[in-house]
């Protein structure tokens, strides 16, 4: 995913004429890991997670075979759609890290999950570094240029369809609804929207992990934009954006390790916390290309922390009967807010700079905060 979003948004430029459409790559991606989140979560419900998650894999190998087709074919809106298709794959990946939850004890609940998100350190580190091996086997495979990376992604997700059909067995929410449902009565199964609508648990733990995925996004969006018209070169940009990228999901372990040890909020809270150090360094030197790489790596680290306590609260908040329609509805509040944050990122950007843009992402910690804190209050007075 990596190599691919980065190879979409030149494509989209050189495919529709104009600098102009580059931003649709990561717009498309991000609708279609949103348009898949729901189904693939009922699917993993009636059929099981390696069902889900294969099925996930495919179909962002399939939009690989139809980028390079829509290049083929000089094709901007095959283009597009291919990115959506490519999209699943983030959300399988999103889905993944759920699947570490569903036989996990709640002694090491986060722990598991956070294993899981840490293991994108690995894409994320790879992907970028495939552009020149990428083109080397194109051109040996006949493809057109800039698509030979796909080729690669093309491997990876049917390599992963694979690990999860051959590997993920049993089944873990098979087993787990098997489980649960030889001991008791079995449950009633409603939707990810019923559910947030009538339990406040769940309500905040999405709110969590979708404000602090729109901050991350509206911040990590326009930060290449901000360095190159402040005269950073692509070598310090990318070096930016690395540091970035090792933020959000190097240390999610550690995260993990900690939600389980001292708790869920004050994870979270840590989160927050984070968030605001890095919005502050951006509201007063949002210039300074120090502060900027510092605010970044510190923005990873805030999400990180966010994330991975809030999918630990999605997790507990309902029985496992429901708990694959709620983690489905959390990853598309998660995209698309992410997507609401990018979109709206631009113009703030042109208004009022980088340094307003990070003044006006406080509002959403804010929000989080006082969330977290009448939350702790209703616990006191009911302990």
């Amino acid at each position: 995913m990596g190599a691919t979003l980065s190879l979409g948004a030149l494509l989209a430029a050189q495919l529709s004429g104009s600098s102009a459409w580059s931003g649709m790559a990561a717009t498309m991606s991000t609708l279609g890991a949103a348009l898949v989140a729901v189904p693939l979560a009922r699917l993993a419900q009636a059929r099981g997670r390696r069902r889900s998650l294969a099925t996930g894999s495919l179909i962002a190998g399939a939009g690989a075979v139809l980028a390079i087709t829509s290049v083929a074919v000089d094709a901007f809106p095959l283009l597009l759609l291919a990115l959506i298709l490519l999209g699943a794959g983030s959300a399988t990946n999103l889905q993944a890290r759920f699947a570490a939850t569903d036989l996990a004890s709640v002694r090491f609940r986060a722990r598991d999950l956070s294993i899981v998100v840490w293991s994108t350190t690995i894409g994320a580190v790879l992907g970028p570094n495939l552009f020149g091996p990428g083109e080397t086997v194109g051109a040996a495979l006949g493809l057109p240029p800039l698509t030979g990376a796909f080729a690669f992604s093309l491997l990876a997700t049917v390599g992963a369809a694979v690990v999860y059909t051959v590997g993920l067995r049993p089944d873990p929410l098979l087993t787990a609804l098997a489980a649960r449902t030889s001991g008791s009565a079995g449950g009633r199964r409603i939707g990810g929207l019923a559910i947030i609508r009538s339990n406040p648990g769940a309500r905040f733990a999405v709110g969590v992990i979708a404000l602090s995925h729109a901050t991350m996004v509206a911040l990590m969006s326009m930060a290449p934009v901000h360095l190159r018209d402040h005269g950073a070169t692509l070598t310090v940009v990318g070096l930016t954006i690395s540091l970035h990228v090792a933020g959000m999901y190097a240390l999610s372990p550690v995260f993990g390790a900690l939600a389980d040890r001292i708790g869920r909020m004050p994870v979270i809270l840590t989160g927050q916390a984070l968030l605001l150090a890095a919005l502050t360094l951006f509201w007063l030197n949002g210039d300074s290309p120090v502060a900027m790489t510092a605010g970044l790596i510190l923005l990873g680290l805030g999400w990180s922390a966010s994330v991975v306590a809030g999918s630990a609260l999605i997790a507990e908040a309902v029985g496992v009967h429901d708990r694959a329609p709620l983690q489905g509805f959390s990853d598309l509040s998660m995209n698309a807010a992410g997507a609401l944050g990018g979109a709206l990122a631009g113009p703030i950007l042109s208004a009022a700079g980088y340094s307003g843009l990070g003044l006006v992402t406080m509002l959403l910690v804010a929000v989080i905060v006082g969330w977290s804190a009448r939350r702790l209050a209703a616990a006191k007075r009911a302990g």
